[in-house]
């Protein structure tokens, strides 16, 4: 009798074990890659990017939109922002990985004064550096961390709230794949 109770549990484990993968493997067609969450009231994907001259931090001018030979990331950034911090090594080598087809950009408002000492004390040296209310409300910015990337004809290619280094590339995924998102590719496969 205890042999067949034994063999009885044994194969209703076996099934139980065949339900869950089965589940599994449902719930890994269902969930999509989670792409950049595009936010933005002023601007769609494909449209024209509006065109600005403004001066950055170290005192250059910054040409933002039109035609150029490199697409153009621009990355909202704030001094008092968490994920902002935590993405800034992520940016610094996306930026140097992809700098054969790519110009980053650094945007805020607020006090140019904070924005220098958070320059330098994360080493943004490098990268443009933007403090300008015109250009968030221009870009339609209403949360941070927030990225809009530019192709080489003055085009938004993409754009979202980036929390993660996956949001960050699957901006550059969308402008490669010629779609606003990674949600929008994933629903027309």
């Amino acid at each position: 009798m205890s042999n067949i109770a034994l063999w009885i549990g044994l194969i209703v484990m076996a099934i139980i074990n065949y339900a869950l993968i089965r589940q599994i493997g449902v719930l890994y067609e269902r969930v999509a890659p989670a792409g950049a969450l595009a936010m933005n009231q002023k601007l769609e994907v494909g449209q024209k990017a509006p065109e600005l001259s403004l001066q950055a931090l170290a005192n250059q001018m910054v040409n933002i939109g039109g035609q150029r030979d490199k697409s153009q990331l621009i990355f909202w950034v704030s001094p008092d922002c968490p994920i902002c911090k935590t993405l800034l090594p992520a940016l610094r080598s996306a930026a140097s990985a992809e700098s054969k087809w790519l110009d980053l950009v650094l945007a805020s408002d607020g006090k140019q004064h904070d924005h220098q000492a958070f320059a330098k004390a994360q080493d943004l040296g490098g990268f443009p550096y933007i403090v300008s209310e015109l250009l968030g409300k221009t870009y339609g910015v209403a949360k941070l961390p927030y990225a809009v990337l530019i192709d080489e004809q003055g085009n938004v290619a993409s754009m979202g709230i980036v929390n993660s280094r996956e949001h960050l590339d699957s901006l550059f995924e969308a402008k490669e794949r010629e779609v606003a998102s990674i949600q929008e590719y994933m629903a027309g496969r």
